[in-house]
C-alpha cells in the first residue's frame, strides 16, 4: 500500500456484495489502488446495523490499523452502517471524507411495513426510526469532516429520493434514473470519482 494515498473504503448497501463496486474501483484503482471493500453480510436485512458497523470497524483495523486516515463512501444501506461508525464507534476520528450516495438517512417509506421482528436492519430504515433518530439527536462529529451526499430524484428503494442526504454538507442530484444506477451509470461514477480522488 502506498502510504502517501489515503486509503478508501468503500462499504456496499442491503442485498449487494463488493461486487457492486466493480466499475467505480477499476477506474478509481488507476489512481489510487488503495481500496478496501469489506464483505457485510446482511442477511436479507435481518442483521441490526450497529452490528455491520462494528464489523466494518473490525474489518477497518484489520487491514488498515487503528489510527490511519481514510475516506469513507457508503452506498445505499452502506451509508447507514458508515454513518453509525462515525457517530457512534469514534470513525470520524480518523476519517476526512465521507461520500453518501444513496443513503436513507431520513427514513424509506419502502421499510414502512417491514416488521423489525423479521428484518431488524430493514426496519430501522423507517422514517421516525429509534435507529435514525439516535443518529439524528447529535451530528457534532459530522461536522469534523468533509461529507457530501449524491441521490437520484427519481429513486424507488430509497423513497423519496431527494431526502437520501445526509444533514450536514452539499447535496447533489446525480443524472441517472434508478438507484442501482447510483453507483454503476457511467455519469454518477464520474462524479463519485472526481470526489474521491481530488
Amino acid at each position: 500500500m502506498k502510504p502517501f494515498l489515503r486509503p478508501i473504503v468503500l462499504v456496499h448497501g442491503l442485498w449487494d456484495t463488493p461486487k457492486v463496486f466493480n466499475g467505480l474501483v477499476r477506474e478509481i484503482e488507476q489512481i489510487n489502488p488503495n481500496i478496501l471493500i469489506p464483505s457485510l453480510p446482511h442477511k436479507m436485512g435481518r442483521v441490526p446495523i450497529q452490528l455491520l458497523a462494528e464489523k466494518l470497524d473490525a474489518e477497518i483495523c484489520k487491514y488498515l490499523g487503528p489510527e490511519i486516515e481514510i475516506d469513507l463512501l457508503g452506498f445505499s444501506m452502506g451509508g447507514l452502517i458508515g454513518r453509525f461508525w462515525l457517530q457512534k464507534l469514534n470513525g470520524a476520528a480518523r476519517t476526512n471524507r465521507f461520500l453518501s450516495v444513496g443513503s436513507p438517512h431520513k427514513g424509506t417509506y419502502t421499510a414502512s411495513f417491514i416488521p423489525s421482528c423479521l428484518l431488524a436492519g430493514v426496519a430501522q430504515m423507517k422514517p421516525g426510526s429509534n435507529f435514525l433518530n439516535e443518529l439524528n439527536l447529535d451530528i457534532s462529529s459530522l461536522y469534523g469532516i468533509k461529507c457530501s451526499s449524491f441521490f437520484c430524484r427519481g429513486d424507488l428503494m430509497v423513497l423519496p429520493g431527494w431526502e437520501a442526504v445526509l444533514p450536514v454538507g452539499p447535496r447533489y442530484a446525480l443524472p441517472v434514473l434508478t438507484h442501482k444506477q447510483l453507483i454503476a451509470h457511467p455519469l454518477a461514477l464520474d462524479v463519485l470519482i472526481k470526489k474521491l480522488t481530488a
